[in-house]
C-alpha cells in the first residue's frame, strides 16, 4: 500500500518564547513559520482551513504541554506528540543548506556559526517529514 498523497501533517514545535510550525504534504513543505506561543492557536485554527490538515505531530520536549493546553478547542483532527530530542541540531544544518552562508561566513565552519534568524520551523518541518516518512514506511511493510 503506498502512502496516503492527501495526508497533511501540521507539525509544531513548542517552547518558551517562539514556536515553529511547518504544513507539509508528502514530498512538499506547504508553509512554515516561527511565531510566539500566544499566536499558536490562531495559526492553528487559520492553517487547518486553509491546507486541509489531516493530523497535528507536536514536539514533546519544552513548552509542548503549555501547547497542548493553548489549542485545546482550536483542533479538529489528531494530535500526536512525538520525540524531537536531535531535531534543532539537524535544524540548523537544514537552515543552512538553503541558506548558505556568504562572503567571510562561508570560510568558517557551519557548526560554528548561528543561524541569524529564529530556525524553529525548520525543525517542524523535520518532525513532519518524520511522521510522514514513519508512516509510508509502515503502509509499505503491510
Amino acid at each position: 500500500m503506498n502512502a496516503d498523497p492527501h495526508r497533511v501533517v501540521l507539525a509544531i514545535d513548542p517552547g518558551r518564547g517562539k514556536v515553529g510550525a511547518a504544513v507539509c504534504a508528502p514530498g512538499a513543505v506547504l508553509a512554515r513559520i516561527v511565531v510566539s506561543p500566544d499566536a499558536l492557536a490562531g495559526l492553528v485554527k487559520d492553517w487547518q482551513a486553509r491546507y486541509g490538515v489531516t493530523e497535528i505531530i507536536m514536539g514533546n520536549r519544552t513548552g509542548s504541554d503549555e501547547a497542548v493546553a493553548a489549542l485545546a478547542g482550536v483542533i479538529g483532527v489528531p494530535l500526536r506528540r512525538v520525540e524531537e530530542a536531535g531535531t534543532t541540531l539537524r535544524a540548523r544544518a537544514r537552515y543552512f543548506v538553503e541558506h548558505p552562508p556568504r562572503g567571510l561566513r562561508r570560510l568558517l565552519p557551519r557548526s560554528l556559526q548561528t543561524p541569524p534568524e529564529a530556525y524553529d520551523d525548520y525543525a517542524a518541518v523535520l518532525l513532519a517529514e518524520a511522521a510522514l516518512t514513519e508512516n509510508a514506511a509502515a503502509d509499505r511493510a503491510e
